[in-house]
């Protein structure tokens, strides 16, 4: 949930590989995790788990079920918060993120707090476990939209889950890529095709390369991804905006939240006896 434009980039709608994506937002997230620790950490909690800017937290939705004793793995856990809720409430949490600097902000949280998440900087496509390794993994509007060859990333969550495994994550609503990211009235007049899946493109003006990138998949192509490799999709969570929340996150505000969903939450179980792509 990036909510930052620097004024020497541009924007652009072009192809991006795995590579680009991967030297661009790994340094971006470097850059950024200090302002955005400052900016929502309270809001996210040292020991939180909020699956939206509306605010939904694992306590109200219960989408990963009873997590004591089991398994968990955080794909893009940045500093941590979500882990170390699932920690707190008995389950073995691990945390992996590309970003160095978020990393480091969850080694201070643990040291804050006395919860300790073990956390390992890896990238959601090559996941560093052994296979049949976790009962749960999860993603909180991490790794997922900054991947160009999903494909691997939703291959590897298999391949570390064990049969029957939940796979949940959330992330920006695929309908949202058809309004500008703008917080206020303009961002809800429809400006793009849904069924575009051009990636976004952050480039620096000065040097000209790639600063950051986001991908698109539309709401179908989620779920054809997630059959094709042995998943079961039990539920598709699209949280609504609380009458009474007033935060204003990047392009998620009341104006549109009100009005439109900004989060889809993905909640699907890996088929006992699969045979992963």
């Amino acid at each position: 949930m990036q909510d930052h434009l620097p004024q020497s980039v541009r924007v652009e709608r072009r192809p991006v590989d795995e590579s680009e994506s991967r030297r661009a937002n790994g340094p971006d997230w470097d850059r950024y995790a200090d302002e955005y620790q400052a900016t929502h950490g309270e809001f996210l909690g040292d020991a939180g788990f909020v699956w939206g800017p509306e605010g939904q937290t694992e306590e109200d939705l219960g989408i990963l079920g009873d997590v004591a004793g089991r398994d968990v793995l955080e794909v893009g856990s940045g500093a941590g918060q979500c882990s170390r809720w699932v920690r707190n409430h008995g389950g073995r949490a691990v945390g992996l993120d590309l970003s160095h600097r978020q990393l480091q902000h969850s080694r201070r949280i643990d040291e804050i707090t006395g919860v300790v998440v073990p956390s390992v900087r890896a990238t959601a496509t090559h996941l560093p476990f052994a296979g049949d390794t976790f009962d749960v993994v999860f993603c909180s509007f991490g790794a997922l939209q900054f991947v160009h060859d999903i494909e691997d990333a939703v291959a590897e969550t298999a391949r570390v889950l064990r049969p029957g495994g939940r796979y949940a994550f959330s992330i920006t609503h695929p309908t949202r890529w058809m309004f500008p990211d703008d917080p206020g009235d303009g961002g809800l007049v429809a400006s793009q095709s849904y069924w575009d899946r051009t990636p976004y493109v952050e480039v620096d003006d000065e040097s000209g390369t790639v600063a950051y990138v986001e991908h698109h998949r539309t709401l179908g192509d989620w779920v054809r991804l997630l059959s094709a490799t042995g998943f079961v999709l039990r539920d598709l969570v699209e949280p609504e905006w609380p009458a009474d929340h007033d935060r204003v996150w990047g392009g998620w505000s009341p104006t549109r939240g009100l009005l439109t969903p900004g989060t889809a939450i993905f909640v699907a179980d890996l088929t006992p006896g699969r045979t992963t792509p």
